[in-house]
């Protein structure tokens, strides 16, 4: 494909090559890594906390399933999952390598070794065969995907029939004047943070820009229903700062 016929997408706020994204993403969580969870606390004021708890709550992990956790990071939903399932497999797959690095050398990660798989991998393209999983997660990283109908067609083919697919992600406020504030305080505030606790103001001001760029939670769900999944649904989340998105394969 000549140049003048690419692709473009966003980065935030900057369109560039569709090639060029998962290069970019994979540089701003290399170098956030080690600080993404602290960072995390800060930047939600812990509240991210209570969000992944409502999505363990609303998806009720039961014994035996075998979860992947996409864009999976430091661990977080999977290490939710096995508490609450008592036992199972959970397998955290990211694009970023440092991220699971991380992940890996929380005190959880040694408890639950014998039913935790670490995998680098991309989310349009996974490394397993149809109908492999109970569950699919996905939490505040699909809005980081090139194209994230391929990433939820895909999460549909790996699923078994009955599978559940679960995103969690930043959204819309419903109400105008709450979602002004809310801006003011991610533009003026959160890459200042990112600079104080991380050394690193651009990563974090890619991250809020590509929070502006997602789909609002109409939209997203369409494309879950796209993508082939039945009852999907959504639930508004701190009123709608993030979302939950359920589906299931039927």
């Amino acid at each position: 494909m000549s140049d003048d016929t690419q692709k473009t997408t966003h980065f935030g706020f900057t369109d560039i090559p569709e090639s060029e994204k998962a290069g970019r993403v994979r540089g701003v969580f290399g170098s956030v890594a080690s600080k993404y969870d602290v960072m995390n606390d800060a930047m939600s004021m812990g509240i991210h906390r209570i969000w992944k708890d409502a999505m363990m709550d609303w998806l009720a992990p039961r014994p035996g399933q075998r979860l992947l956790d996409v864009a999976g990071g430091t661990g977080d939903i999977s290490f939710r999952f096995l508490k609450r399932a008592g036992h199972g497999h959970a397998t955290v797959l990211d694009l970023t390598e440092p991220m699971l690095v991380e992940g890996r050398k929380r005190a959880e990660a040694a408890a639950k070794a014998d039913e935790l798989d670490w995998v680098v991998g991309d989310a349009m393209a996974l490394p397993f065969p149809d109908n492999s999983f109970d569950v699919y997660t996905i939490s505040f990283g699909i809005r980081n995907v090139t194209r994230p109908q391929e990433a939820l067609n895909e999460a549909y083919r790996v699923l078994r029939p009955g599978g559940r697919l679960m995103v969690l992600e930043f959204s819309q406020i419903p109400n105008d004047m709450m979602q002004k504030i809310y801006d003011l305080y991610s533009f003026h505030i959160i890459p200042r943070m990112g600079q104080a606790i991380a050394g690193d103001r651009d990563s974090y001001q890619y991250l809020v820009e590509s929070i502006r760029k997602f789909p609002d939670q109409e939209t997203f769900l369409g494309m879950v229903r796209a993508a082939g999944f039945g009852n999907a649904k959504y639930r508004n989340l701190s009123m709608g700062i993030a979302c939950l998105h359920s589906g299931w394969k039927l």
